[in-house]
């Protein structure tokens, strides 16, 4: 596993934005997650080659992953994205070792071929993990 991004939640991208182009860092991707309701920007520094990235998630709908978020906290750190080579392989794993599922299954992710899941650890960090799995053939 390696970190794949970090997300960040926010109501106002352009506000984030404008202190991640203060920092250097470039918007090279964007997509919307249709199945969590949120669109999603990935900035990352020049050079870099993407990785790691920050995620500015935003929501799209009244009834975005993100509703409940906003609700109990202000923007914020969202979550910590782990790119896996078998994401079902690790969400079993990592269930075995009391990491709570969010998702009922993997979905599409915001960028091509990007299938995603996301997991809860309880303690002592409080913190949504994502998994992501690249490479996966879009179906349709």
């Amino acid at each position: 596993m390696g970190i794949d991004h970090i997300g960040l939640a926010t109501e106002d991208p352009g506000g984030v934005a404008a202190f991640l182009t203060a920092l250097g860092m470039d918007r090279d991707d964007e997509g919307v997650a249709a199945d969590y309701g949120v669109a999603c920007e990935f900035w990352s520094y020049p050079g870099a080659g993407g990785q790691p990235s920050i995620e500015v998630v935003t929501p799209v709908r009244e009834d975005s992953a993100l509703s409940d978020h906003f609700t109990r906290r202000s923007p914020s750190l969202y979550h910590v994205a782990f790119e896996v080579d078998d994401l079902d392989g690790e969400l079993a794993r990592l269930r075995d070792h009391g990491l709570v599922p969010v998702d009922a299954a993997p979905c599409a992710g915001a960028r091509p071929g990007m299938r995603v899941a996301f997991m809860y650890v309880p303690k002592p960090a409080a913190l949504l993990v994502e998994l992501v799995q690249y490479g996966i053939a879009e179906a349709g």
